[in-house]
């Protein structure tokens, strides 16, 4: 664990390439009870755990600004932000073009439900549909209702249009998959700790090896005329940012087309640009039948989510057979159809792509230093394997605070980068010396 020296380390000063200001010095801890100082950050700390339910975990800072690809904490200490909010923040903290997108639809409306239109919706589905290459876009909010949505989809259409005979529906999923956790998605997942003490389990669901293209084609040829779909990330993010095989993305598009099966690909974390492309099926020439997104689309303001396809299998809801009061609501339009804007430029793509390049070159050093024994990724997005024996992912993440830089462990000793894609090189290259120092390379 991290010592207490390294959880109060002084600020971390401003590097050459970030816009936010020189970080002030903390200031001094406040007084507790019974004459024992408590810093602000341990006090909220305190009051969290003591009226929050504990489903998470959090690395102990407490921030309360942030700006670009850096935060404050409430002591004035700043942060180098690498974990992006799991992809929700591509486009960093406080974007301008965001924040006013959000600010001037706030002052003109901001719900209406979908009970009627408002003057928002037509442009956000058309120009996401526009943007995926698709044709039709059903939003939601949350990505896990966006994944609940796609499976409706695919069940619903399965039984509409392919004529699957009514509750027989499948859908084939890839072991340590992450899609949400509804009790229907945690039914599918094969994490205990996500999946325990939930049943009864949603049925209707076949897991498979990720990225074994032979146990895909043997799970889709033992139920050719009842499997609807095909459910898989791309990239899987929070089983350790997982990389499938070469061609096994595009082998899974043929099968699934040969089949008449729906592929459906999860890009909620992927999506929207982290991996140096707008989607990470484009890496492999790939167009799935069903984009599911989220994190990114809205912009770090307000979550939004969708589910973008074609017409003919959007087409299977009917009026009341699925909803929600807050999909596609004004704001949540307004900022989305700034970020699909900003994503049409390609220079978040690029950034991507550039700084992904370097970011994979330098965590190989790092593996060639003996410190870590795998790095896997695609774009700005990194999983990293450290020796066991240096600390879990956890340790790693503290010490990494304590020197001004914010990770996020997963499972074992694996971390995972993610840095907004806003991010300068300089920074960057801030935040991975650090990294080079807590692991003694």
């Amino acid at each position: 664990m991290a010592t207490s020296a390294e959880s109060s380390a002084s600020p971390a000063p401003a590097s050459p390439g970030s816009a936010a200001p020189n970080a002030p010095a903390a200031p001094a801890a406040s007084a507790g009870t019974a004459g024992t100082a408590r810093t602000a950050s341990a006090e909220l700390i305190a009051a969290a755990d003591a009226h929050s339910a504990h489903n998470y975990h959090p690395l102990p800072v407490v921030v309360s600004s942030a700006e670009g690809a850096w935060m404050t904490d409430v002591e004035g200490r700043r942060y180098l932000d690498m974990l992006a909010g799991y992809s929700a923040l591509n486009f960093g903290h406080g974007h301008p073009r965001l924040l006013a997108a959000a600010h001037a639809q706030l002052d003109r409306l901001t719900l209406t439900s979908r009970a009627f239109h408002h003057d928002r919706f037509a442009a956000f589905c058309t120009e996401l549909a526009e943007l995926c290459g698709m044709e039709a876009v059903l939003p939601m909010n949350t990505g896990a209702e966006a994944v609940e949505t796609a499976v409706k989809t695919a069940r619903k259409w399965g039984y509409r249009v392919k004529g699957v005979p009514d509750g027989r529906a499948r859908i084939i999923v890839a072991e340590n998959n992450f899609h949400g956790r509804t009790t229907t998605i945690v039914s599918f997942s094969t994490d205990p700790e996500a999946r325990a003490d939930y049943g009864p389990y949603m049925p209707g669901f076949d897991i498979v090896p990720y990225g074994d293209l032979e146990a895909m084609r043997a799970a889709l040829d033992e139920n050719p005329d009842d499997t609807v779909a095909v459910l898989l990330e791309p990239i899987q993010g929070e089983a350790g940012v997982l990389v499938p095989p070469p061609g096994y993305l595009a082998g899974v598009r043929e099968l699934t087309r040969e089949r008449n099966v729906l592929l459906v690909a999860d890009e909620i974390q992927s999506g929207l640009g982290r991996t140096g492309r707008t989607f990470a099926c484009e890496h492999e020439g790939v167009v799935p039948d069903v984009y599911v997104l989220g994190k990114a689309l809205g912009g770090g303001i307000v979550p939004v989510s969708a589910v973008v396809s074609s017409a003919d299998v959007l087409g299977v809801f009917r009026p009341g057979e699925h909803g929600s009061t807050f999909g596609g609501n004004p704001l949540a339009c307004a900022v989305a159809l700034e970020v699909v804007a900003m994503l049409r430029t390609g220079e978040f793509q690029q950034r991507a792509a550039e700084l992904g390049e370097h970011l994979h070159h330098e965590l190989g050093l790092l593996a060639g230093g003996g410190a870590v024994e795998a790095v896997r990724g695609r774009g700005l997005w990194a999983g990293v394997d450290v020796v066991p024996s240096l600390g879990t992912g956890r340790e790693i993440s503290e010490r990494l605070m304590g020197r001004g830089v914010l990770v996020k462990d997963t499972h074992g000793s694996t971390i995972r980068i993610a840095p907004p894609l806003v991010i300068s090189k300089e920074d960057l290259d801030w935040g991975l010396e650090r990294l080079g120092a807590v692991l003694g390379a």
